[in-house]
């Protein structure tokens, strides 16, 4: 059996990934849960998207897959990495994770 190599990411996952920065972002905020909350003890910090990239999705990314640039992600990792970082705010901090960005939901464009 002959396994296709992996492919980097579409035009398409990158988009529905900057979208979830910024979906997460909101989410993140409208919870109470400014930067301080999630990750640093001493200000009050808001979420923007790119924050939600820097500090949450890369170094998760980094773990999983040894790679610290969004683009050299393969179209299988993204769901990976998501899934992760969304159990994790889910469980560790009640966080309500929007689901990942999909083209044919209205309510995300």
């Amino acid at each position: 059996m002959t396994t296709s190599p992996e492919q980097q990411r579409t035009n398409q996952q990158n988009k529905s990934l900057y979208l979830f920065f910024r979906l997460l972002a909101k989410a993140l905020n409208d919870a109470g849960l400014d930067q301080r909350k999630v990750m640093k003890p001493s200000a009050e910090i808001p979420w923007n998207p790119e924050s939600v990239k820097t500090n949450l999705w890369v170094p998760i990314q980094e773990a999983m897959i040894q790679k610290d640039s969004t683009a050299d992600a393969t179209t299988k990792d993204y769901s990976q990495i998501y899934d992760v970082l969304a159990r994790h705010l889910t469980t560790k901090l009640g966080a309500e994770v929007p689901a990942w960005p999909d083209k044919f939901r209205e309510d995300e464009r």
